[in-house]
Parts: structure tokens; sequence; C-alpha cells
């Protein structure tokens, strides 16, 4: 009983310590607020400079222009900045890495206390993978639902051009009649335009902040528009016929491909599911995996190939259009 105490206060130990850390790497909010006011008024003239788009600018860095050592060591492999701002939460990169840190060594201890030592690098493994996982699923749902609410947003826009409105007119409209998530960020894009940045830059900032690729396409046809002229309102009913196709070829596929999605979900499941059944009938047989070499080996083998078959199926029933 005092090692299961001892244990649990060491696990509290760390989470503290964790939570610790993560909160140094947390920009006070007032700074937040001056970096954001700074970035959006860096363009002060009105003309089509390409070059307003630096790295220093909303472009690349919405908040703060500063990334410490850690940050740029990760924005090597990704941009986790730019990833958990299209989470749609609030989540900074030092609270992310704090939350992946504790829940690996959280999940490390418990494992080691209530099952086998054996365990603990798998369970470890899910642990600092489930964040990243949950976020990523987050962002893929916050995109979507963009991209449904854009033909929509498209329309009021082309309205409101024929009710004889301007473009920033309209965009002002689309982010106050919209919600979440496409509304503020054409909300944004019209603050940063009345600050000083060029129409066509927001608009390119937007898009850079939203991997949308219909957005991309709207952003073009405004920039073209506004060099060489044009019915923009046609335009736009364009893009917004466009866009609704694409979702109903994309639903047809979505049928087309369900029973390949199924059988990968059951492909996927039955190892683990099998795994833990025979952990209930015959412990001591299952444990030769972790104690034997042989053993050892057949698992990472198994996992390996478990994580290629994902990849092969999810490759196979994934069709851009």
């Amino acid at each position: 009983m005092f090692t299961y105490i001892l244990f649990g206060l060491i696990a509290v130990g760390i989470g503290g310590m964790v939570f610790a850390a993560s909160m140094l790497f947390q920009n006070d909010q007032q700074d937040h607020i001056e970096d954001r006011l700074a970035n959006l008024t860096q363009n002060k003239g009105r003309g089509s400079n390409t070059k307003a788009a630096t790295p220093a600018s909303l472009l690349n860095s919405p908040l703060d222009d500063a990334p410490d050592k850690i940050e740029e060591y990760l924005n090597k492999l990704l941009n986790l900045r730019k990833f958990l701002s299209q989470t749609g939460t609030e989540l900074s990169i030092g609270n992310f890495i704090g939350l992946t840190v504790g829940a690996t060594l959280g999940t490390a201890v418990l494992t080691a206390i209530f099952l086998p030592i054996g365990f603990v690098p798998v369970t470890s493994l899910i642990a600092a993978v489930l964040p990243f996982w949950t976020l990523s699923l987050l962002r893929k749902r916050r995109l979507n639902k963009f991209g449904e609410q854009l033909p929509a947003a498209l329309d009021l826009m082309s309205q409101a051009l024929r009710a004889g409105q301007s473009l920033p007119s309209g965009i002002q409209l689309v982010g106050a009649q919209v919600d979440q998530p496409l509304g503020p960020e054409f909300h944004l894009a019209f603050e940063q335009q009345n600050l000083g940045m060029t129409l066509n830059d927001s608009l390119r900032a937007m898009s850079e902040r939203v991997p949308n690729l219909d957005l991309r396409f709207f952003v073009t046809a405004v920039v073209l528009q506004r060099q060489t002229g044009g019915d923009l309102a046609e335009v736009l009913d364009k893009i917004s016929s466009l866009t609704r196709e694409r979702f109903k070829i994309r639903g047809q596929i979505q049928a087309l491909t369900g029973e390949g999605r199924i059988s990968g979900v059951v492909l996927l499941a039955m190892p683990p599911v099998l795994f833990v059944v025979m952990m209930k009938l015959n412990y001591d047989y299952v444990m030769m995996l972790f104690e034997e070499p042989l053993g050892q080996k057949m698992l990472l083998g198994g996992l390996i190939l478990q994580f290629i078959g994902a990849y092969s199926i999810k490759k196979i029933i994934d069709i851009k259009v």
C-alpha cells in the first residue's frame, strides 16, 4: 500500500513540474495583444506590395515574432503554432508540450504500478501520440466545417456586391453573419485591411491560415479581378457552384468507399482485441511476448505491420477531389 502511495505522489510531483515548465513557455496575454497589433499595422501603405507578407507578419506568425528555441526546433518538423491555431483551441505551444510530456510520464508511472513493466513502452507511446491525434481530429473537423460554410459565405458576398456594396463591406458582412470558424477568419481579414494591410495581402494571409483549396480559388479570383477587372459577383457564384459540386462528388466517394473503411477498422481493431482476449484466457502465454527476446521482436514487428497496414488502407480509400 505504501508503494502505491509513493508512486502516486511521484506522479503528482512530475505532473506539477511539467505544468510549471509549460507555464514558463506561455507568454503574457498583454504581450500577445501588443504583438498582434504590431503585426497588423506593419504595412502602412495601401499599395499592392508583394513583400508585405513577410515571415514576420500574421502570414506565418499570428501572435509572436520571436519563437523560442524549442519552437524553432519543432518548426523544422512541423509548424506547430499554425497547427494549433487551425484546431480552434487556445492551447499554446508550451502547454501542448507540457500536456504531452505529462501524459506520457503519468501513463508510464500508472502502468508500472498496475500492469507488468513490459506494457510501459506501449502505453507511454500511445499516451504521447494521443494529444496530437486528438488535436488533429479537431483541426480536421474545423477545416471541414470551414469548407461547408464557404459556399454560403460566397453567395452572401455575391449578393452584397450586387446590392452595390464594396468587397470589404461584403467581407465584413460575412464576418458578422457567419458563425465559427469561417466568420472570425473573414472578420480578422477585414480588421487587417482596416489597420493598414492591403486587401490582397489580408486575403492571402487568410488563405495561409486556413489551408482550404476553395478558399485559395476565392483569393486568386479576387486578386485577379482587382488587377484586370470583371464581374466579381458572377465569379463568386461560379466558385460557390464549383464548391458545392465538389462536396457532392466527395459524398459519392464516401459512399463508395464505405465498405473499405469498415474493413480497415475491423482489420486494425482485430489484433489488439484478440490480444486482450488471449491475455484474459491465458495470461502466462501472452506474457511470453514481453519476456522472451523472440516474443519482443514479434511484438515490435506486429506493431510496425499494423502502422503499415493502416497507412496502406488510408491511401486506398482517401481519394482527393
